[in-house]
C-alpha cells in the first residue's frame, strides 16, 4: 500500500549549488520509486535555482513559519511519513507534527551533523582541541532523539554518534545514491585535461574558509612549481568577497556559477580540496569520483568516504607534503590513472544506488509496523519530546502572537 510522504525542507532543493539539495531530491526519488505520494513543504523563497520538483510528480505546498495555519493543513494532509530535512526544521515544526499526526512516522535527514562541523570550527577559530559538547550538540542529538530514525550520511558520523551512548536504532547509515559508472569511455582523458579547479557553494562556511586558505597559502606555493597551470574557482552564492579573490597576474580564476558541475570538474586535472573544517560526505568528492577526476584534500575531506578503499588522489593536512604529492599527481600520468580508477571503485562499492535502496524502504515498513513498540524503547525521545520541545513550542507561539500585534499575520 502506498503510503504519503510529506518532506518539509529548510529550502526548496537546488541539486546545482549544494550537496544537499542533490541528497533531499535523491531521498524524495526513493519514495517515488516505491510508489508513494510524495509532497514538499517549505517556508522559503523559491530562486531561480531551484528545482521544480512537480517535475518528478511531487506536490509542491508553500506554507508559512511559525502560524498556525500549518496546523490545519497538515492535520488535513494526514501523511504517513514526515522528514524533516535538517535538525532546525524538526524543531520548528516536530511539535505541530507530533500533536496533529502523532501517528506518522518521523524521519530526520541530518544531511550532515551540523555540531560536529561547528565543533570543528570553533577549534580552527581558537586553535584548540575538538570540544564536541557544545550547544549545537545539544540540539541536534536532541532532534535525533525525538525522531523514530535520522539518516547518517557518512561512517565517521555513525562512529561519532555510537560515541554518545545513543540507541543504534535511532540512525541509519543512508550515503549519496549513485549509479555506478559501466566504464570510463566518456571521461576526457589526462592529456585532455589541464588546471585545478575548486568548486562550492560559499555560503557554506567550509567552502569560503577552504577558498581562503587556497589563495594565501596553497596556490601561491603550487604555482611555483607548475607555472603554466591556473586554479579554476566555480560554485553558488559567490558574494563580493569571494569575487574580488579573482587574479588573472595570478592564474587564480574566479568563474561563477557551474551549469553543471560534473562537466565542469571534467575538463580540469585535478580537484584541488584542501578543506579546513567540515562533516560529512562531500558531493564535490562524488561528483569528481564520477567524472574521474583526482581529488586533492585533507584527513576532514576524505574521512568516511572511502573506508579501507584506497584513496583517488592526495590525502595530506601537512603543507609541503600535500603539495608535492599534488605536484606528482598532475605531471604523473600512471598516478593519475591509478588515482581515477580508485575513484570508480569507490563509487561501485560504496555509494552504488542499488545497494541501499531496497534496505531502506524496507526499514521504513519495519518501522511503521512495529511504531509503538519502536518509541516505548525510546523513552529518552518521549523525554525530549515532552519537555524539550514545549519551549520551542511556546517561543513558536510567542512569535506568532507578536507578529500578530505588528501586522504581519496576513
Amino acid at each position: 500500500m502506498a503510503r504519503k510522504v510529506l518532506f518539509i525542507g529548510l529550502v526548496w532543493p537546488e541539486p546545482t549549488s549544494s550537496a544537499a539539495g542533490t541528497r533531499i531530491i535523491q531521498l524524495v526519488q526513493l519514495f517515488l520509486a516505491n510508489g508513494d505520494e510524495v509532497h514538499f513543504a517549505s517556508a522559503a523563497s523559491k530562486s531561480d535555482f531551484s528545482f521544480d520538483l512537480s517535475s518528478l510528480g511531487v506536490k509542491e505546498h508553500a506554507i508559512i513559519l511559525n502560524h498556525h495555519s500549518f496546523d490545519t493543513w497538515v492535520a488535513t494532509l494526514n501523511p504517513n511519513t514526515v522528514v524533516y530535512d535538517r535538525f532546525m526544521i524538526e524543531e520548528q515544526y516536530g511539535w505541530r507534527v507530533q500533536q496533529h499526526c502523532p501517528n506518522c512516522l518521523r524521519i530526520l535527514d541530518t544531511e550532515d551533523l551540523h555540531f560536529l562541523r561547528y565543533a570543528r570550527q570553533q577549534a580552527l577559530k581558537r586553535n584548540a582541541a575538538i570540544d564536541l559538547v557544545n550547544d549545537v550538540t545539544k540540539r541536534e542529538i536532541a532532534s535525533i532523539l525525538r525522531c523514530d530514525l535520522s539518516l547518517i550520511i557518512s561512517l565517521k558520523e555513525m562512529e561519532v554518534l555510537q560515541s554518545f551512548n545513543i540507541s543504534e536504532d535511532l540512525f541509519y547509515y543512508l550515503p549519496f545514491l549513485e549509479d555506478t559508472l559501466e566504464s570510463k569511455q566518456n571521461c576526457p582523458s589526462f592529456d585532455e585535461r589541464k588546471d585545478f579547479v575548486f568548486i562550492g557553494n560559499y555560503l557554506h562556511e567550509p567552502n569560503w574558509q577552504t577558498l581562503q586558505y587556497l589563495k594565501t597559502t596553497i596556490w601561491p606555493l603550487l604555482r611555483k612549481e607548475v607555472p603554466q597551470a591556473s586554479l579554476h574557482i566555480y560554485g553558488a552564492y559567490m558574494t563580493e568577497k569571494v569575487t574580488q579573490l579573482h587574479n588573472l597576474k595570478e592564474n587564480f580564476i574566479i568563474h561563477g556559477r557551474a551549469e553543471n558541475a560534473r562537466a565542469t570538474i571534467a575538463r580540469h586535472r585535478i580537484l584541488l580540496a584542501p578543506l579546513r573544517f567540515g562533516a560529512g560526505a562531500k558531493g564535490k568528492f562524488i561528483d569528481a569520483m564520477q567524472t574521474g577526476t583526482p581529488i586533492a584534500t585533507s584527513t576532514v575531506g576524505a574521512e568516511g568516504m572511502a573506508v579501507d578503499l584506497s584513496w583517488p588522489g592526495v590525502i595530506s593536512d601537512d603543507v609541503n607534503t600535500f603539495l608535492n604529492q599534488v605536484v606528482n599527481l598532475y605531471q604523473d600520468q600512471t598516478e593519475w590513472l591509478k588515482a581515477q580508477q580508485n575513484g570508480f571503485e569507490i563509487i561501485k562499492h560504496m555509494y552504488a544506488r542499488s545497494a541501499f535502496e531496497k534496505p531502506f524502504m524496507d526499514e521504513v515498513t519495519r518501522l511503521e509496523n512495529k511504531l509503538a513498540a519502536h518509541r516505548k524503547n525510546n523513552i529518552l525521545g518521549e523525554i525530549m519530546y515532552h519537555h524539550t520541545l514545549q519551549s520551542t513550542k511556546y517561543l513558536s507561539l510567542w512569535i506568532e502572537e507578536k507578529n500578530k500585534h505588528l501586522g504581519h499575520d496576513k
